[in-house]
């Protein structure tokens, strides 16, 4: 009785095979081509996601015994949009990624015309390029005739689960969960549907839209033909962030994780009652039970955090691989006054600056690569603390994601936070939320109090001496990131 979990992210997808004790037996990845047509603009085929995902399964099916597969789960990018043809499942265009930031003037248009806080008052969330109705709205006004298609019905629209699902089933089910529906800015998040007025707004019709289903219990069966020989029921879905904050088991309310991925997210259990923010913070659902019981989450969304590493490898070729970083950084004592704004995709919370560039100041003769290394990590951190200073105090934080594994993040991040960092034997949490959910949805699992049972400690991180010098470069942080604001917009 294992669970497949399937972490569609933004650079590659992740198959893992989880068995009852919440282990991990065998792992696939595949990385996909990221596209940048224009600066500021993000872009994924949507086949390419499609093959990647099959290559990973197929590489973790050459290490189990399928016939022990009990159930899937899904977690996935969140905000990215794609179209694809009910019938041929054939995508004609690429998607929109959540990085992407074409719909800048579209958000200050809707602003200006005062629909902020209306559209916060619904969905939780605010009036930024980072959303999935702004993208959508961009290819109703900037492609008029493929977005014809999607109003006769011939298209549908979804995000990354709901794709994954269609090509699995062969087109049977168009299905999203609660998690990914609320990252939209359709969603009524009090409601907990799709909102006819927000729909209005941006011109996207509710019959496009996959229907919304609990995070776990089946709601279709994967086709043989379609998905690697698998039938499997498709028995968790949840967008990547929540889906960590379940493989972490922050059930109770005030449980925080932080996720170090692509972006960096940190969210908090806020209960069953939905969370209003004014501190830049977005409420968000959580994940809905199959009782309909929804439980909450206050998050704070950091855009480019392991892509800043993957910049420094891809686009500098500073390193060979995000694994290096730790050793190249540790050869300097600090990062030598040079501090790094990775606000390559603008900045998230809590500033909000789609027109934010990247930057990196404090360069001197006596630079060299190691202080640039250690200027990125140091960001992630800084990047971290300017989410968690505008939340209620901490006892500690849980981290994940692929860079959790490195020791001199999370030394730092404790150092700036002041308080513990915890990390848990498995930090890919992402595909073990994915896991849970599906296991719960076919009683691999009977409640989260046995899911909690499995949580093991790898190392607690304990805040270091030094807390004057920790404060001292956060402020520098701060200037730098004043500097970075508004770039973009100064250059129109």
């Amino acid at each position: 009785m294992s669970i497949l979990a399937i972490d569609a992210g933004t650079t590659g997808v992740t198959a893992v095979v989880i068995d009852p004790a919440g282990t991990i037996t065998a792992r696939g990845y595949q990385e996909f081509p990221q596209h940048f047509p224009r600066p500021g603009w993000v872009e994924h085929a949507p086949e390419e996601i499609w093959q990647a995902t099959l290559e990973a399964t197929r590489a973790v099916l050459e290490q189990v015994d399928r016939d022990e597969l009990t159930a899937l789960g899904i977690t996935n990018q969140r905000e990215t949009v794609l179209l694809w043809d009910r019938e041929t499942l054939g995508s004609p265009r690429r998607a929109i990624v959540w990085q992407d930031r074409r719909t800048a003037d579209l958000c200050a248009r809707l602003r200006d015309e005062g629909h902020e806080e209306r559209v916060a008052e619904l969905t939780g969330l605010r009036l930024d390029p980072y959303f999935s109705g702004t993208k959508l709205a961009w290819l109703r006004e900037h492609e008029p005739h493929t977005w014809a298609l999607v109003e006769s019905g011939r298209y549908a629209v979804g995000t990354v689960d709901s794709y994954l699902v269609s090509r699995m089933t062969r087109g049977t089910w168009h299905v999203t969960d609660v998690s990914n529906a609320s990252r939209t800015l359709l969603f009524d998040l009090e409601a907990g549907d799709w909102s006819d007025e927000l729909c209005a707004l941006f011109g996207v019709p509710r019959d496009a839209l996959p229907d919304v289903v609990p995070s776990w219990g089946e709601v279709g069966v994967t086709d043989p033909a379609a998905f690697c020989g698998l039938s499997l029921p498709v028995a968790g879905i949840a967008g990547d962030q929540q889906s960590a904050l379940f493989g972490q088991t922050c059930f109770e309310e005030g449980d925080s994780k932080c996720t170090y991925g692509t972006g960096s997210f940190i969210l908090t259990n806020a209960g069953t009652s939905a969370p209003r923010s004014t501190s830049g913070l977005l409420s968000t659902a959580a994940w809905r039970a199959p009782d309909g019981t929804t439980t909450y989450a206050l998050e704070g969304s950091i855009f480019v955090t392991g892509a800043a590493v993957q910049w420094l490898r891809d686009g500098l070729q500073l390193i060979g691989s995000a694994a290096e970083t730790e050793g190249i950084a540790r050869t300097v004592p600090d990062s030598g006054g040079v501090v790094f704004v990775p606000a390559l995709t603008g900045l998230g919370a809590p500033h909000w600056d789609p027109h934010a560039r990247g930057m990196v100041i404090g360069l001197t003769r006596g630079t060299t690569r190691a202080h640039v290394v250690r200027a990125t990590l140091e960001a992630i951190a800084f990047e971290v603390r300017d989410v968690l200073e505008t939340m209620p105090a901490l006892a500690s934080l849980r981290v994940d994601g692929g860079a959790a594994a490195n020791d001199l993040l999370c030394q730092v991040q404790a150092d700036q936070l002041g308080v513990p960092v915890e990390r848990p034997r498995i930090v890919e949490t992402t595909a073990l939320g994915a896991a849970f959910l599906a296991g719960l949805g076919t009683g691999t699992w009977d409640s989260t109090d046995d899911l909690r049972d499995t949580w093991q400690l790898d190392r607690r991180f304990a805040p270091g001496a030094g807390r004057q010098e920790a404060d001292a470069a956060y402020r520098r942080w701060g200037r730098a990131v004043e500097r970075a604001k508004g770039w973009d917009r100064e250059q129109d």
